[in-house]
């Protein structure tokens, strides 16, 4: 039996990934990786071992990875060469380790040099630095996240305001976090049975940001409208709500965007220009299950929130 690791175990997608992994890999086979030790003592009280790890410094990660054979990396939460750095030390330590194979959470169309998007720089660069290392891999190219949309919507029923952002009629796959967690857990459980590829990790359909509020507006009964607005002007609303454009600034306790304005208005705009519009069936193949549909996650919306931006990092 393969050894593996999970990595970000006390963050909102690992978390998830851990649930899934859990019921699909005995516990001896596992090792689960995270910044705190509270959130790792459950898992390690159910008998799985457990190391405290921070990607900035690469000092015991070789330790933590010695005696694996696959290992998820979940990306950080934070943007440029930090987030570029921290993923080099885990991909060091886990070559050093003797770990073969690498599974990595991804953008979809993040090998498109003409996608505006700030995150596909990092996401690009890390996938590039896998294979310059000699590594086999399983890159997941996910989809946006519904959740993150989901909750931008009820921040517009609060408001009793059009949802305004620069998307424009471009198509994009929504996806729950759920799912994309779910496809790192059978990443890494069916590690050996893939070369080396990329999955589009995709969810049921292509849709405008209309077709998502009126998935919403249907199920939830409320009547929010959709108004685009220019790059600029979607930077200058994100201002105003007092989100940092970079990662490196400081996020309000509770944001309903808790995600650096840069990145969101770059996502938009590769959104809009049509360079996300991936749809495969990617994900039903890897688990065998259909992905969630935005109508089921809407239906059950208490559940299908972004969250807090998870990273207590502050480096």
């Amino acid at each position: 039996m393969s050894r593996l690791v999970l990595t970000g175990v006390d963050g909102n997608l690992g978390q998830e990934a851990a649930k899934v992994l859990m019921t699909l890999e005995d516990k001896e086979n596992l090792v689960f990786c995270g910044y705190s030790s509270e959130a790792l003592k459950p898992y390690h009280d159910m008998g799985i071992t457990t190391h405290v790890t921070d990607f900035n410094y690469k000092d015991g990660l070789v330790e933590a990875f010695k005696g694996a054979d696959a290992l998820a990396l979940i990306s950080m939460p934070f943007v440029g060469v930090k987030r570029q750095a921290a993923h080099r030390n885990c991909i060091d330590a886990a070559k050093e380790a003797g770990i073969k194979k690498i599974i990595y959470t991804s953008l979809v169309n993040a090998d498109d040099e003409s996608m505006p998007s700030i995150e596909k720089i990092d996401h690009i660069y890390t996938e590039n630095y896998i294979k310059d290392a000699g590594l086999d891999y399983i890159f997941m190219r996910n989809s946006q996240y519904a959740e993150a949309m989901i909750t931008n919507y009820f921040t517009y029923v609060h408001l009793n305001a059009p949802l305004t952002n620069n998307q424009g009629d471009g198509l994009m796959a929504y996806i729950s976090r759920k799912d994309c967690a779910k496809a790192v857990a059978y990443g890494l459980h069916r590690a050996f049975e893939y070369g080396n590829v990329a999955l589009n990790i995709n969810g049921p359909e292509l849709m405008t940001i209309k077709q998502f509020i009126e998935y919403g507006n249907k199920a939830t009964g409320n009547h929010v409208i959709y108004k685009f607005i220019t790059d600029e002007d979607n930077y200058a609303v994100f201002d105003a709500m007092g989100v940092p454009r970079t990662t490196d600034g400081q996020f309000k306790d509770g944001c309903e965007a808790p995600f650096s304005s840069e990145g969101m208005v770059t996502f938009g705009q590769s959104i809009r220009e049509g360079k996300m519009a991936k749809f495969t069936d990617d994900f039903k193949k890897l688990t065998g299950d259909d992905p969630l549909t935005v109508s089921y996650m809407f239906e059950h919306s208490d559940d299908f929130q972004i969250g807090d931006r998870h990273s207590k990092d502050k480096k």
